[in-house]
This record gives C-alpha cells, structure tokens and sequence, in this order.
C-alpha cells in the first residue's frame, strides 16, 4: 500500500459555463505574465522605461508559442503524420506539446524585433527578461501536470507521482519530473539574479547563464522521462540539444566577457523633456548679468590696487555702490 505520492487531477480543464478554463493554457499565462512582471522591474532598475518589457512580449510571446509548438511537432511528428493520426491535432496547443527549445529561438526573433522598432539593444533586453524567463517555465511546467505528460521512471518514493490509466499511458506511480524541471527552474532563477548582482553582468551574459543552468538540469531530468522521443546514439534527442545548447551558452559568456566586458551604462535611449523658451530666456540673462557683475567687481578690485587705492575709499565705494560710470570713477582715482 502506496502511504504517500503526488495525486493527479481528475481532469485538466474546468468549465466556467460555456467558457473552457484548461489548466496547460492558465500555467503559460500565468507563467508570461510573471516573467513580464520581473522584467519590468529589473528593466527599469536598468534604467529602463515602465511598459518597454510588455511591449517587446507583444511580439516575442507569438513568437515563442509558434517555435515551440514547431519544435514538438517536427521533433514528435509520428504524433500527428503517422498512419492512423489526425494531423489537426498539431495545432490544438491546449492539449499540451510546446518545446522551450524553438520557443526560445522564435521569442528571440520576436524581441528581436521589438527590440529593434524601439531602438533598444537585445543583449541588455535578454539579461534583463532571464530570471523571469525562467520563473515562467516553473510555472509553465505544472501545465503537464494537469494533462498527466511528461513524467519520469516509475519509482516508490513519497513524492512519487500518481498516474491514472488511459488510452495512452499506464497506470502507477512516477518520478514527477515536471516537478524536478519546476524547481530546477526556481533556483536557476535565484542564480541568475544573484550572478547579476554579484558580477554585474552584462551584454546577454546574464541570459546565457540562465540558457547554460538550465540546460544542465534538462540533461539529467530528461533522461529521467519514459515518454516516446527519439534517440541518437543511445541518448534522446532533447539530451543532446541540451548538451549543445549548453556548450553555446558558455562559449557565449566567456567570448563575450572579453571582447565587451562590463555592462551597458545606457540600456534605452530617452529624448530630453523640452525646456521652456520663457524660462530658459530668463536663466540665461540671470547667469550673464551675475558674470558681467563678477567681472566689473574683478576689474575695479585689480585697478584699485595697482593705483595703491584704499579698498576702503569713501569715493570708490560710493562710485561702486551707485554704479558710476567708467568715467567718473576713472576722475575721481586721479
């Protein structure tokens, strides 16, 4: 008799009247939006502008939902091209199947170019948006748990997780791996933030740090899974793409920490608020009048000790005090 595991939902989809509420669907939402909440505010702790965050995901979330869903269809295709599968069944995302590796190439693209209508560079966008990025997969993962995918070898132990029996899995208990992927992510979050502080790192090398700590974990975790993959050389194909990514990712910071060491000083460019013409006017008249003030006081100083003047000459400092004329003041000195 099991005494402890990981219960899974009875279903993966609540019904708020004729509305569909699926769990997979929430957890991305939910995910994006965290990520985009984080980012705002080590974006503007950057010197960034509120709200620039949100608009570059407006292009950048599209895209990454697309490239992931490419890169399980095309890395699953005997899914939904083989004999006897629906191939419509690709575009029906809600049922789960979204591969972060194409999500992350096709989010860059999208950033990319929302980065590039608002002037903004994509290294310092990344680094910015990373820890969030990550949060956002913890957060994503739980999806597979309301649709029962993704789970590991079978196992004993107390946090097994409880699978029920359907047309196309078995009943017992697993190793969650999508809980090991969820926490992993959490503390590559905390990584990220914490290198960042600590190095001040800059030039997308805070993103490839979150890119090379998750691939470490995805390497082990995957080779945990039972699900149907494809396998080269004896290893899953998501194993290697970890390993390759991996490598990537610290090529990057090691290249890019000496060829542009440091981090960016300006992340956003800002136009300067207008100055009032009135104002502005009246500044420049004060500061002329308090210099040309300073230089005549200058003038009759130096003209006053050469003639061996006393500074405290009654007819001087009547003259200066009333403003006589240069040639007066000039008469009464000799």
């Amino acid at each position: 008799m099991d005494l402890a595991y990981i219960p899974s939902p009875s279903t993966g989809v609540i019904h708020l009247g004729p509305i569909p509420l699926r769990g997979y669907a929430f957890c991305i939402i939910l995910g994006v939006f965290v990520a985009v909440w984080l980012g705002n505010k080590r974006w503007i702790a950057r010197g960034g502008t509120a709200g620039t965050v949100a608009d570059i995901a407006v292009w950048a979330v599209p895209f990454g939902l697309v490239g992931g869903r490419l890169y399980h269809v095309i890395t699953d295709y005997q899914l939904y091209f083989s004999e006897g599968e629906n191939w419509v069944d690709a575009f029906k995302i809600w049922e789960g199947g979204l591969g972060i590796w194409g999500a992350i190439a096709f989010g860059a693209v999208g950033a990319w170019i929302g980065c590039r209508r608002r002037g903004i560079p994509l290294p310092a966008y990344a680094d910015a948006i990373a820890p969030g990025i990550a949060l956002a997969q913890a957060i994503g993962r739980w999806g597979n748990w309301f649709n029962q995918e993704l789970y590991g070898k079978p196992t004993d132990l107390p946090w097994a997780l409880k699978i029920t029996e359907s047309a196309n899995r078995e009943a017992g208990l697993y190793h969650p791996t999508f809980l090991y992927e969820s926490l992993w992510c959490v503390g590559v979050a905390f990584l990220v933030i914490w290198a960042d502080r600590r190095f001040k790192l800059g030039h997308g090398r805070a993103f490839a740090l979150y890119v090379a700590a998750y691939c470490a974990g995805r390497g082990w975790i995957e080779y945990m899974r039972v699900d149907e993959a494809h396998h080269i050389l004896g290893l899953r194909l998501n194993v290697w793409t970890a390993i390759i990514v991996f490598v990537l990712a610290v090529v990057y910071m090691v290249v890019s920490a000496r060829v542009r060491p440091g981090r960016e000083e300006i992340v956003e460019p800002r136009s300067r608020k207008p100055v009032e013409t009135g104002k502005a006017d009246d500044d420049d008249a004060a500061e002329d009048a308090a210099d040309a003030g300073a230089e005549k006081a200058a003038s009759d100083a130096a003209d006053a000790s050469a003639d061996g003047g006393d500074p405290d000459d009654t007819g001087d400092s009547h003259d200066v005090e009333n403003g006589a004329g240069n040639g007066a003041g000039s008469a009464a000195k000799g």
